[in-house]
């Protein structure tokens, strides 16, 4: 199931979680998973039995398929939820709970990706990280549309005013940017 091809397989896996400074306990989220949980089950074997990892996503067969792979491999540090991220507040994760939150290839599949921002610093504690991880704005003969893609420093300006500040920028791998921001 690792094998197939989708925007995550392109990504610099163990970059992007060196760069969140992923550590053991830490309760962390993966903010439109997907049924693979590319990044979900990385994160469970990092933060170890005493962390936990949400994997949060609005399909809720994704969310199904996460479940049987988490049940087949003992692990009792995932959790998933059904949400909508569009929605602040619809999450059933408490508020400043998070001590890092992904949003990996996630922006660009709506179009209310303010209310998507705002509903994951909701979640982030005081400090905490929110990783964002996107297509570049190159024209590719992959990946999402081009007008459909997130630019960088649009998410820049934009994350000052929901309480947010720039820490780090990075190549996520050839075609992604990321970016990691602190809550304020």
């Amino acid at each position: 199931m690792e094998n197939i091809i989708g925007g995550n397989t392109l990504l610099d896996i163990k970059l992007i979680l060196k760069k969140a400074e992923i550590k053991e306990r830490m309760t962390v989220a993966d903010l439109g998973c997907g049924s693979i949980g590319y990044f979900v089950f990385p994160l469970s074997r990092i933060i170890g039995s005493h962390g936990t990892v949400y994997a949060v996503d609005i399909l809720k067969n994704t969310l199904e398929t996460i479940d049987r792979r988490k049940k087949q491999e003992n692990l009792q540090n995932v959790k998933t939820i059904w949400s909508n991220l569009e929605i602040f507040n619809a999450t059933a994760i408490e508020s400043g709970s998070l001590d890092v939150g992904f949003l990996i290839n996630t922006l660009y599949l709506s179009h209310k990706r303010v209310e998507i921002i705002r509903e994951s610093v909701r979640m982030l504690k005081r400090g905490g990280s929110l990783v964002i991880v996107e297509w570049t704005n190159t024209d590719l003969p992959f990946g999402p549309p081009t007008e459909e893609r997130v630019h960088s420093e649009a998410l820049k300006s934009g994350a000052t005013k929901l309480g947010l500040k720039l820490e780090n920028e990075f190549i996520a791998g050839n075609y992604h940017f990321g970016l990691i921001f602190t809550k304020l």
